[in-house]
């Protein structure tokens, strides 16, 4: 594809960003290859897209440093497209256009940790159901990265806004957002909990959008026995589509509970939560059916 910049904007970084990702199909590719979807011809069944077009499209990534071209098949040839660093770094941007429009254009407007139950967030967070969790991992409290998905027959992610080990280290006004308030109630209500999940075959992770060392913290003091993840990078939220909302200058994840099997399928989705201890008690349900 030809530039589209002007030469005036030769030195403005978001007409530059632009020329390289500035049309609908490019980030919905990218968006798609966050989720796991690396094949041609799996690209444009997601993306109902021309091949003409698609073929265009990923040449302009891979060109521009964005996707990573690899033979997956020798006989013949075929390619997989997978985000490099560069791509990666893109997930942010996605995450944000995401918020915009779950919170201005399906939304009015308000800074929210949670959602309606009839909103087309929740319906898009519930489809998740029957989905697979992509192969990826998170840093953990230790800096150690590790799957989200446990080597157990069921594997309970909670997602969580934020939790601190020392109240002054709450961004301010995080009381009044709706759904904010609870994470130390649930991270505690799992700890409690823990022997029966585990009884049940259960894992249980707390994944944040918070960074490892703040997690280690607030584990210490909670003195929490199961992992806390860190998806600081948005790599899982971006994969998931996960909702979210910014609070002090940082994207947090709205809270939700995920149960997924050994195999990385979604099994049941929890969300919005509008009740912690209830949540907990539905999650155990869910990894005790036989």
């Amino acid at each position: 594809m030809p530039q589209r910049i002007s030469q005036a904007d030769a030195d403005c970084a978001i007409a530059q960003a632009l020329d390289v990702v500035g049309d609908w199909w490019t980030l919905l590719i990218v968006r798609d290859t966050a989720r796991g979807v690396h094949r041609f011809d799996a690209l444009q069944r997601e993306l109902g897209v021309s091949r003409k077009v698609l073929t265009e499209r990923l040449r302009l990534l891979v060109d521009a440093g964005v996707l990573s071209r690899e033979p997956y098949q020798e006989r013949p040839v075929r390619y997989e497209y997978r985000l490099t660093p560069r791509g990666r770094a893109l997930l942010p941007v996605l995450i944000a256009l995401q918020d915009w429009g779950d919170t201005w254009v399906m939304g009015d407007g308000e800074t929210m940790a949670t959602t309606e139950e009839s909103s087309r967030e929740a319906a898009r967070v519930h489809a998740l159901r029957g989905t697979r969790v992509p192969e990826l991992t998170l840093p953990g409290a230790d800096g150690e990265r590790r799957d989200p998905v446990a080597d157990t027959p069921y594997t309970v992610l909670y997602f969580f806004p934020g939790a601190y080990a020392r109240q002054e280290s709450y961004p301010p006004g995080w009381s009044g957002i709706p759904g904010a308030r609870g994470c130390t109630l649930e991270s505690c209500t799992y700890r409690d909990q823990l022997a029966d999940f585990t009884a049940a075959g259960a894992s249980v992770h707390g994944v944040s959008t918070q960074r490892p060392d703040e997690q280690a913290a607030f584990a210490e003091a909670e003195h929490l026995r199961f992992p806390l993840l860190s998806d600081a990078d948005l790599e899982l939220t971006a994969a998931l589509r996960l909702p979210t909302f910014r609070a002090g200058g940082i994207v947090r994840a709205k809270r939700l509970t995920l149960v997924v099997d050994r195999d990385r399928t979604v099994r049941e989705v929890l969300y919005p939560v509008t009740d912690i201890e209830d949540s907990v008690r539905a999650a155990l349900a869910a990894v005790s059916r036989p």
